[in-house]
């Protein structure tokens, strides 16, 4: 895979975990859902004028025309396992900016997905 796509590619992945991570810290602002409909519009007013959760939508938004780029050159049975790297990055910045717990059985995971990784480019 050219460098350049494959460069296009981690960023629109990066670009979809950090949406994730701005869409957590939404929730953990807001809160959880409410428990009947008559909280559901004072919710959506909440989420509609939170800066993180407006930040997510931007991040997915960029994230999927970046995409695009990336699947107008390469084929999709190629492109589509680098979004698993998705699971690298949000289990990084879960662990260094929302202080959640990374523990060994979670990174042997992401190790396992890394190989994978190797060996779905290798077949490029």
């Amino acid at each position: 895979m050219n460098p350049i796509i494959l460069a296009t590619a981690v960023a629109s992945v990066t670009l979809n975990a950090m949406a994730q991570i701005a869409l957590r810290k939404t929730m953990l602002s807001v809160g959880p859902l409410p428990s009947g409909m008559s909280g559901l519009p004072a919710f959506g007013f909440s989420l509609a004028f939170n800066p993180w959760f407006l930040a997510g939508m931007a991040c997915y938004v960029v994230s999927i025309g970046v995409w695009m780029i990336v699947l107008g050159k390469v084929e999709v049975s190629l492109a589509y396992p680098l979004l698993s790297i998705g699971y690298i990055i949000t289990a990084v910045i879960g662990y260094f900016f929302l202080g959640e717990n990374v523990n060994l059985l979670r990174v042997g995971g992401i190790a396992l997905i890394c190989c994978g990784i190797i060996l779905i480019s290798r077949s490029a």
